[in-house]
């Protein structure tokens, strides 16, 4: 089936008002000729936080899959508001979550991995409707539990049904128009990478690059979907980069709160290590005053999980924030304790790798924003888990 699929990050809904901005763009591209279209979307910038807090507020020993049910209702809420403003414009559409998508995953709850699809279920609801809206970073498991695809997998979930309708190429639309050598918020001077290979943005993910989601590069450099990174501006669609299989750039990362293991002995640190290497979670061995450490970037609440099972005696878990800086010979990380520091170090290493570059930020953000709507519920004291 003929079909285009779009994703639009948690930035692009900051305000109730930017449901309605996305449902135009929605219909103007139907009106100019596009035949159905799919669309995935996040949870409203700042509102996964919230709903973990609310749930950790509740029961701090909240079982893994209450956590995911919960967690998975913030891109329910944003199908269900991106629903009600397509449907304002008299376009037919209807919205999927986890339930009714046709995904599949293992029960690795807080990080499901995609083991099976089906797109019958999305086939149907074309033949009917122009507009089909999909909840990202959910599926179900082999028992009908709801599963999450981990934080920021809203990609992962695009590019799975952009793959399994047969299509070639997927959208993806953030705050950015693409992907850049550097964060353009924190880096003056930031080159924005007109194309880029896989292997060179997942690499980029893995180590703190927001812009895509490091399995949703990778599922899509396997089933051959090429990426196209954009921007929804106010004059329309700006493209950025597009992710195929060849292109490479030099970059730095930052990764602001890394975890940092510290373990009992050297030996339990590389038994974590490997435990980690099996769950694909980039791990990275570090030493000093301290003891043994093992540094983690991504999957942060996952890996900590998977520590709490395994029985290890870390001594400690606290956080750095982690500089990376990636060139076609070179993977370097930089761990700092202070974050203006962090920063002050990417831009000096940006300045190296692209001397003369010149520019100002393109905003003043220093971290990600969070929508003011996003405080659905209100952690309190008074929640059950509470009460004394």
């Amino acid at each position: 089936m003929s079909a285009t699929v779009l994703k639009f990050g948690g930035s692009s809904f900051l305000h109730p008002r930017d449901y309605g901005r996305v449902a135009g763009h929605i219909a103007d591209r139907l009106a100019a000729g596009e035949n159905k279209i799919v669309t995935v979307v996040s949870a409203m910038s700042g509102i996964t936080g919230n709903l973990k807090a609310v749930v950790l507020d509740v029961n701090k020993q909240a079982s893994p899959s209450n956590l995911d049910a919960a967690l998975a209702t913030g891109e329910m809420l944003s199908a269900c508001l991106l629903e009600a403003a397509v449907s304002r414009l008299s376009v037919p559409v209807i919205s999927f979550n986890g339930y009714s998508l046709g995904i599949r995953t293992n029960s690795d709850f807080g990080r499901a991995s995609v083991e099976s699809v089906d797109p019958n279920p999305i086939i149907a609801a074309l033949q009917e409707h122009d507009v089909v809206i999909a909840a990202g970073a959910q599926a179900i498991d082999q028992y009908g539990r709801l599963t999450f695809l981990g934080r920021n997998s809203s990609d992962l979930t695009a590019i799975v049904i952009a793959s399994m309708l047969g299509l070639h190429a997927c959208e993806i639309y953030s705050d950015v128009p693409g992907v850049y050598t550097a964060d353009p918020y924190l880096v003056p001077g930031a080159q924005l990478i007109p194309e880029i290979a896989y292997g060179t943005i997942a690499q980029m993910s893995r180590h703190g690059a927001k812009v895509l989601h490091h399995r949703a590069v990778e599922y899509a450099e396997k089933h051959a979907v090429t990426v196209v990174c954009k921007s929804l501006a106010s004059d329309g669609a700006v493209t950025g980069t597009i992710v195929t299989g060849h292109g490479d750039a030099r970059s730095v990362t930052v990764a602001r709160d890394a975890a940092v293991i510290w373990c009992a002995s050297p030996a339990e640190r590389d038994n974590l290590r490997a435990l980690f290497h099996k769950h694909d979670i980039s791990a990275i061995c570090m030493e000093d005053n301290c003891g043994a450490g093992i540094c983690i970037i991504g999957d942060i609440d996952f890996a900590v999980r998977l520590v709490k099972l395994a029985g290890t005696r870390s001594v400690s878990i606290g956080s750095r924030t982690a500089v990376t800086e990636l060139d076609s010979s070179v993977l370097r990380v930089h761990l700092e304790r202070d974050y203006e520091r962090a920063i002050l170090l990417a831009r000096q290493i940006h300045e190296r790798m692209y001397p003369g570059a010149t520019g100002e930020p393109i905003g003043s953000r220093m971290a990600k924003q969070h929508s003011p709507y996003s405080s659905l519920l209100i952690r309190t004291n008074n929640a059950p888990g509470n009460r004394q």
